[in-house]
């Protein structure tokens, strides 16, 4: 589970709610023609820019927002160099009983046990690179298109509140609630865009970006154990993965 996202969603939503109730009765600042005006209307528009297939499957998606797990690149490292170490010893034979979590480093290392020549394991993997980013990219691009839309019905609820309270200023009694329409709206809709949309979207993309580079640390790695390269040539080469910090700290336990 992905704590921070968690930890800033409901944070940002009980600070809001806080805020509510300390300035007075929170029944206030609900109404049920704002929500559907924003909520509703803000869901219908984001689904007419896409499929319906590529809508519903934001579903799945969006998970990895909270729940995530993947390896850390010096895992992957050690899993490389161990695996070059049995290919230089027993050939790519000597792999194919290996476990390997990994379901892409178990497919690259597969290519290898079968024989594939590098170029054909290089265009494959690298494809299985872009169209699984591109996959997560179409996810975040959802919430994004749903954070600029929702403050566009906000206005488009206080347009409707405003019309509804000047077409009625000779009733007193009617201006409150349309009054109440309009600021509500604009409040639904900066709240659903900048609390739910916008970090589900962020969080996605950095998701993607995680998952692009541990795939393509396992391409070079792949490639390097094909090549025959040295072990600790590969770990060299696959530490420039790591943050500089991390770099400096493991060629200091080296030596």
């Amino acid at each position: 589970m992905d704590i921070a996202t968690l930890i800033g969603i409901i944070g940002a939503i009980g600070f809001v709610v806080v805020a509510m109730i300390l300035g007075g009765d929170i029944s206030l600042f609900i109404d049920a023609r704002s929500f559907f005006i924003v909520f509703g209307g803000s869901l219908f528009i984001t689904l007419a820019n896409f499929s319906l297939s590529q809508f519903l499957g934001t579903g799945k998606v969006v998970v990895k927002a909270f729940f995530f797990k993947i390896e850390h690149p010096q895992e992957l490292i050690d899993t490389a160099v161990e695996m070059a170490d049995s290919a230089r010893k027993g050939g790519f034979l000597a792999l194919e009983e290996a476990e390997i979590p990994n379901k892409f480093f178990r497919k690259g290392v597969d290519m290898l046990v079968d024989g594939h020549d590098a170029e054909v394991v290089r265009q494959t993997l690298s494809k299985d690179i872009k169209m699984s980013f591109s996959r997560h990219e179409e996810g975040a691009r959802v919430f994004k298109i749903l954070s600029d839309v929702a403050p566009a019905m906000g206005m488009i609820g206080t347009l409707i509140g405003l019309v509804a309270m000047l077409s009625n200023m000779d009733d007193p009694k009617a201006i409150g609630p349309a009054m109440a329409v309009a600021l509500l709206t604009t409040l639904y809709g900066a709240f659903l865009a900048n609390v739910i949309a916008i970090p589900i979207a962020n969080k996605l993309l950095l998701r993607a970006e995680q998952e692009k580079l541990n795939q393509q640390l396992i391409l070079d790695a792949i490639l390097g154990i094909q090549d025959g390269q040295n072990p600790r040539v590969i770990e060299g080469i696959l530490r420039n993965y790591l943050a500089e910090s991390k770099r400096i700290g493991n060629e200091d336990e080296d030596e």
